[in-house]
């Protein structure tokens, strides 16, 4: 058990990491950039969802959502094995240059013929699809500049602040897309989105040294990210799991926008208004990761894991509107520190040549995941309804924390004391 100084000199170790992260001259050039994009990703959460509504016909809303979200993320995993001859060799600001560019300009495309009124539901997945194709690898470079930019022991904070960007816009992004989206419509907010990923591209272009343009000579018998996880057992393992916890949560983003929308008969106001309070509780969240760097990864996880499905209940079980915001946010603070946590992870055991691929592996998994899941919320929204859908959703992911913890237990007890010390190295 910590004692009270110890825990005030973690504290004070935090916030100096912190401070260290803020201060490197690359990471202080171009996370502002990131920081507008990720307001644009969360105005996109409730801009995507409702202009799918919005022009699909009435009884294919929960199929053409699904379609529309899916389509947002889902050919990001062909991105990552068709176009990584490319661009592997990037250094981590021209990844996410790339990726900004072709996200600016499909997204404008979509946001010209909305407000003209030529948008219909196959363009606009389309476009949604060509959209998405690079951010695999714009994940991977965004890690990847953080593990280029600082020492080991501040990459948790560096992720984290990062992975907090995203969360903090979650707060903002999706409260001013409802009031915007039933001012002027999703159209116009989608084209907030495509601007604030050109301020990044621009941003990254710039940043980027010159030097670096170039592609830099990859072996051709260079290890392929895949590879790379397969030789480390617990990262393949955490990987497995990571993806069953993203396609369960996948329902989630059909769901949530229908039940707004057509059970609850609420505004783009009131969705982002949820969106919101998921975001307050993953900022908060995403901001301790840092004090979690000694806890056993596993145990965050199946926390996490549990944790999650446990506040999807009220969504699930009653229309009333608060205790669903309150168990958004509190889902929101329990998911916080989840994705700075299991990069670090990546970062220090992935090989530095091969990082880039490696993390781009890692997305192009995690994301179909999600997106699989929400491409099965379709028809599962118009089977059974969006609140029935998130209580499906909240059992199944309690349900796979509850069994990961068996396992875990059982290994534990077949491996004895000697399995113990290694255990711990996920921390």
């Amino acid at each position: 058990m910590l004692t009270d100084d110890r825990s005030g000199s973690g504290t004070r170790s935090w916030i100096g990491s912190l401070g260290r992260v803020l201060s490197q001259p690359m990471l202080r050039r171009v996370m502002p950039g990131m920081l507008v994009s990720a307001l644009g990703d969360g105005m996109s959460l409730v801009a995507v969802a409702w202009l799918a509504v919005q022009i699909a016909p009435p009884d294919q809303a929960g199929v053409w959502t699904g379609l529309a979200v899916a389509a947002y993320a889902l050919p990001a995993t062909i991105g990552a094995a068709m176009l990584a001859r490319l661009v592997r060799g990037f250094r981590g600001a021209r990844l996410v240059a790339v990726d900004a560019t072709l996200r600016a300009v499909a997204l404008g495309a979509i946001a010209v013929l909305a407000v003209a009124g030529l948008l219909d539901p196959v363009v606009y997945v389309v476009l949604l699809a060509t959209s998405s194709l690079l951010h695999a690898w714009g994940s991977a470079g965004a890690y990847t500049l953080i593990a280029e930019s600082l020492p080991e022991e501040d990459r948790v904070s560096g992720n984290a602040i990062l992975s907090t960007f995203t969360q903090a816009a979650v707060v903002v992004g999706p409260a001013l897309a409802g009031g915007l989206t039933a001012l002027v419509g999703p159209g116009w907010v989608i084209g907030a989105d495509a601007a604030s990923f050109a301020v990044l591209a621009a941003t990254c272009w710039t940043a980027s040294p010159r030097r670096a343009t170039a592609v830099r000579p990859v072996p051709a018998a260079a290890t392929g990210g895949g590879r790379v996880i397969l030789g480390q057992p617990r990262l393949l393992g955490l990987l497995a799991v990571t993806c069953v916890f993203f396609f369960l949560y996948g329902p989630v983003e059909v769901a949530l926008p229908v039940h707004v929308a057509q059970e609850l008969h609420g505004s783009p106001g009131l969705l982002g208004l949820y969106w919101a309070a998921f975001g307050v509780g993953a900022t908060l969240g995403g901001l301790g990761a840092g004090l979690l760097r000694h806890r056993s990864l596993w145990l965050v996880v199946v926390s996490i894991i549990v944790g999650w499905g446990a506040a999807l209940l009220p969504l699930g079980l009653t229309d009333l509107v608060a205790p669903g915001l309150i168990g958004f946010a509190v889902g929101g603070l329990i998911y916080g520190p989840f994705t700075a946590i299991c990069t670090a992870l990546f970062q220090r055991t992935s090989p530095p040549d091969a990082l880039s691929r490696v993390l781009a592996t890692r997305t192009a998994l995690t994301i179909p995941s999600t997106a699989l899941g929400t491409l099965l919320g379709g028809p599962l929204v118009t089977a059974v309804g969006g609140r029935y859908t998130l209580l499906l959703s909240a059992l199944l992911t309690i349900a796979l924390g509850v069994s990961v913890a068996a396992v875990l237990g059982v290994g534990r007890r077949h491996a004895g004391r000697a399995r113990q010390p290694s255990l711990r190295t996920f921390a």
